[in-house]
């Protein structure tokens, strides 16, 4: 069976043309630095979002893990939203493996976290405070995308506090595909930025930390502490390079086809949808019809991740003629 997967963006397989380009890359041993495919694809990454330098790794939670542990030590702490990736959903990796504490901030309703909120939160230079050395922001963050003014007065804010930036950046290729503005306007502000080329972009693992020289020859001690030091890397260094060159554009298909598919269940009286920005979106299923309208899905070949709140995420391996059916399948339950 061919399913038409909703889970995640995470589900994408490389193309053929990825693959590739995966196929030809020409390898060395990255821990020594000679792997002429990750040196590309992080000088690109680089350039691209308007750094010194990058550092390729083979996860979005090592790469979030990393700037963390290079911008605080043991016994400070950041600031972070309470939906944020970081905090929820990385295993405590900050805590457990950096003894950095998070000082977790509520979300509002867009995603951001409010400018009265964090200032708050920054603890006095007392000896009875953790030290607060970072704030962390999301973008975008359950697919919604702060707003480019909110996100200049936020990172101000912290500089002008004394704090360094962070941007959990795994699906920032939206926000400024979303937005209309380059990849650099979309992470202006952030002394460092982590990008997931294994979600929308569709490559098959891998990240990217962006920051500067002296940040990213930290972040590589790190890395190898984490046992992220990989050998001949270039392998999926280059499906990382293909994804940055030739699928961020097409990004722009995906929001399309979210709000396609978004504004068809919206028709059916039992749901109630969330409008997309970009390529998530939210529905709200009547727990009663949870189980049967999962088992009416897998049998149909569609996959989801069923729960009373459930999230579904369009990406390059689903196209318009799918959603359609994923629609009438929805529709057909609820008419019956």
């Amino acid at each position: 069976m061919s399913w038409i997967d909703l889970r995640s963006d995470t589900v994408t397989q490389p193309s053929a043309a990825m693959r590739d380009a995966m196929h030809r890359a020409p390898v060395g041993d990255d821990v020594y630095g000679d792997d002429p495919t990750v040196n590309a694809l992080q000088d690109h990454a680089a350039a691209l979002f308007g750094y010194e330098a990058a550092l390729f790794a083979p996860s979005g939670t090592q790469t979030n893990l990393i700037a963390l542990l290079v911008h605080c030590g043991r016994g400070d702490e950041y600031l972070v939203g309470q939906e944020a990736h970081t905090f929820r959903y990385e295993g405590g990796g900050a805590a457990v493996l950096g003894s950095i504490q998070p000082q977790p901030i509520a979300n509002q309703p867009d995603g951001s976290l409010a400018l009265a909120d964090i200032a708050a939160q920054i603890k006095p230079h007392d000896f009875h405070f953790a030290r607060t050395k970072l704030l962390a922001l999301e973008n975008t963050i359950g697919g919604r995308v702060l707003p480019r003014d909110y996100v200049a007065a936020a990172t101000a804010l912290a500089h002008d506090k004394g704090l360094a930036t962070h941007l959990d950046g795994a699906r920032i290729c939206n926000a400024a595909v979303q937005q209309g503005i380059s990849l650099k306007e979309a992470v202006a502000g952030f002394d460092s930025v982590s990008v997931c080329l294994s979600k929308g972009l569709g490559a098959p693992v891998g990240s990217v930390l962006c920051g500067s020289r002296a940040f990213i020859e930290e972040g590589k001690r790190w890395r190898k502490m984490l046992g992220g030091g990989v050998r001949q890397a270039g392998i999926i260094a280059a499906g990382g390079l293909y994804a940055l060159q030739n699928n961020v554009k097409r990004l722009a298909e995906d929001h399309g086809n979210a709000a396609f598919l978004a504004g068809e269940l919206a028709r059916i009286p039992a749901l109630a949808v969330t409008a997309p920005q970009t390529n998530i979106f939210y529905v709200d299923v009547p727990a009663a019809h949870c189980a049967p309208l999962a088992q009416v899905l897998a049998a149909e070949g569609i996959r989801v991740s069923m729960a009373p709140r459930l999230r579904l995420v369009t990406h390059l391996d689903v196209n318009r003629e799918q959603l359609r059916k994923v629609a009438d399948v929805f529709a057909h339950y609820f008419k019956n």
